[in-house]
């Protein structure tokens, strides 16, 4: 069964960092990418990074310099380490992947960025 579970959301000051894990099992972790996407209250929600199963990123222009996006095969575990956040960054975290023509969400975690 595939399940994806996501920690490390919180309330941090602007400026500050945070790191989200994406925690996977089933066979999600090794079909291909998985992507964190996020969404603020009243918005659409928006892809904030990829990562291939080959570790090749791409990322949102927002993020960009300020979010990484990495995966450690032997944990299961998609992570995304945030600097430099911004009050804009205020959103639900959810991590995403797909496997045998199926998508798969975490259940979100609330990052929260305000003095």
């Amino acid at each position: 069964q595939v399940q994806l579970v996501e920690s490390g959301g919180g309330l941090v000051q602007p400026g500050g960092s945070l790191r989200l894990s994406c925690a996977a099992s089933g066979s999600i972790f090794s079909a291909g990418a998985m992507d964190w996407y996020r969404q603020a209250p009243g918005k659409q929600r928006e892809l904030v990074a990829a990562i291939t199963r080959g570790g090749s990123t791409n990322y949102a222009d927002s993020v960009k310099g300020r979010f990484t996006i990495s995966r450690d095969h032997a944990k299961s575990t998609l992570y995304l380490q945030m600097n430099s956040l911004k009050p804009e960054d205020t959103a639900v975290y959810y991590c995403y992947g797909r496997a045998s023509f199926t998508d798969y969400w975490g259940q979100g975690t609330q990052v929260t960025v305000s003095s």
